[in-house]
This record gives C-alpha cells, sequence and structure tokens, in this order.
C-alpha cells in the first residue's frame, strides 16, 4: 500500500501537491474559501512531518502542542474542481515561542492564494512557551536555506 505524499523540499521550501475534490467546491464548482486553509493545514503538517518534527508524540508526553495564533489569507484566482495545485510552505520568521510560516496556492504557475500563519508553541496548560530547540534549529536551517541565492 502507498503512503499518501509527505510533499517535498526544494531550497528551503515544502511543496505538497493535492487536488481539489468535489466535497472541495461550493455549487459552482469553485472551491470554497475555507478549504484553501485545510490544504495550508495538511501541507504544514506535513512539513513537520518531513522535517522530522512528531508533534503527536510531544502532546502525549506532555510537552505541549501547536497552535494557529495569527493567520491571512489573500485570494487571487480560483481553484475549481479537479485542479492539481501545489502548496508552497517556506519559514519565513523563527521566533522564541512561535514560527511564521508563508504559504502560497499554486496551480501550475498562477499563484491561488498568499497566506501567512504563525504558529505558537504552547504548553498543556494553554499558555505560550519556548518552542522545542531542536524544532526552532530546524526551521531556522530552513529560513537559511530558503534565503540562500
Amino acid at each position: 500500500m502507498t503512503l499518501p505524499s509527505t510533499g517535498s523540499f526544494e531550497r528551503g521550501v515544502h511543496r505538497l501537491p493535492t487536488r481539489v475534490y468535489f466535497e472541495d467546491t461550493d455549487l459552482t464548482g469553485i472551491v470554497y474559501h475555507a478549504n484553501y486553509l485545510r490544504f495550508m493545514e495538511r501541507a504544514r503538517t506535513e512539513m513537520l512531518r518531513a522535517l522530522g518534527i512528531e508533534q503527536q508524540a510531544m502532546m502525549t508526553a506532555g510537552d505541549g502542542y501547536y497552535s494557529v495564533y495569527d493567520l491571512s489569507v489573500t485570494y487571487m484566482a480560483p481553484a475549481r474542481l479537479d485542479d492539481v495545485l501545489t502548496v508552497k510552505s517556506c519559514v519565513l520568521q523563527v521566533r522564541a515561542a512561535a514560527t511564521v510560516i508563508g504559504q502560497d496556492v499554486w496551480r501550475g504557475t498562477t499563484q491561488l492564494t498568499r497566506g501567512r500563519v504563525t504558529a505558537a508553541w504552547l504548553g498543556m496548560n494553554g499558555r505560550p512557551q519556548r518552542q522545542p530547540r531542536d524544532w526552532a534549529r530546524r526551521f531556522t536551517d530552513l529560513l537559511t536555506e530558503a534565503t540562500q541565492d
């Protein structure tokens, strides 16, 4: 059995392919605006998984979890039923208790959305705390790789 794609990295940018299904669309066959957030969430999860970051293990151990603190999305063009999309995710900033991730959805060479997500690291009490050092280092490495040219 083949596992779902975790995507791939290229110069610090994670790329996750996906397809638009009927359930993603409204009556006109256009992707419902909130479903772009689902695409972005899946891409962030797969980016972390590809980095070897095990969120569930940290939560189970009682160490904490990431939670969306801030989110913005600009819609530029619609996706439609059966479109093949790519969600591109890149680290924009690493803070002590949060990481800012840019996430754009593309159909081929056409950018459909531009997103920015701040994921805060919270202790099990729901309060912000420093994110795991090793994870922050991995994010910083991605940021450095993406800005080298």
